[in-house]
């Protein structure tokens, strides 16, 4: 756009903002109303639809898997992405914290008067891209189903024994590879085979050493199948 075209531009607006109308109050009220409607309709839904509350909340399970609403599944998608571990601390906050910087900042090194989507092709292409990344992020998310798995290698006789561990909630509290509470509650049980028996492990599943519960209610043939796979960790 050269100085012709945006003075052009510049005094067609000038001539529409006058023609248009206030902000205050009328864009105002009518937001004001369009809120009212949406906020009866809710109530009238919860009220005659009712709404699922889910189970109660129970703050001594170890089993429960948090996971976020949906609408934050590509930032948790994001987080399953990133690795090592301590470049967590980037993406939950480093990431959001500088697109929130370059959205603030947006009105002061944008200058261009140019508003028509395809005339601006930088902006429009990074913003295309944003919402593709995180509409792909969001259905890697939601589809990964629950995040008890261990991408761990493993041989093949103790495949049992790992699917059990990783859906047991035993990683709510202890990490295996790159998954699970790094820094948890619990020690970090990537090469736990090196230093504890395999005796002393199972005999740790059927007591529930300090806060860690028992998992004698697994069986035997599970818990044996638990012991053989987490004292093959090395």
């Amino acid at each position: 756009m050269n100085n012709r075209e945006k003075e052009d531009y510049l005094r067609e607006y000038e001539q529409l903002k006058k023609k248009g109308k206030p902000f205050f109050p009328y864009a105002i009220m009518k937001d004001s109303v369009m809120f009212c409607v949406v906020a009866a309709v809710l109530i009238i839904m919860s009220l005659v639809l009712g709404a699922e509350q889910g189970p109660k909340a129970d703050p001594t399970t170890t089993t429960y898997t948090p996971r976020p609403e949906w609408y934050f599944f590509f930032l948790f998608e994001l987080l399953r992405v990133i690795k090592p571990p301590a470049l967590v601390p980037i993406a939950t906050v480093g990431i959001p914290t500088i697109c929130m910087v370059l959205l603030l900042l947006l009105p002061f090194y944008d200058r261009g008067a140019e508003r028509i989507p395809w005339k601006r092709p930088i902006a429009t292409i990074t913003g295309i891209m944003i919402i593709v990344a995180m509409a792909y992020l969001t259905l890697l998310g939601a589809s990964s189903g629950s995040p008890s798995e261990i991408e761990l290698a493993t041989k093949p006789q103790y495949e049992q024994g790992k699917e059990i561990v990783a859906q047991s909630g035993c990683l709510a509290c202890h990490a295996i590879g790159e998954n699970g509470a790094h820094g948890g509650l619990g020690p970090d049980l990537t090469d736990i085979g090196t230093k504890i028996p395999r005796a002393a492990i199972k005999q740790s599943l059927e007591i529930g050493p300090g806060i860690m519960p028992s998992f004698r209610g697994l069986g035997q043939e599970d818990l044996n199948a638990v012991a053989d796979y987490l004292a093959s960790l090395d």
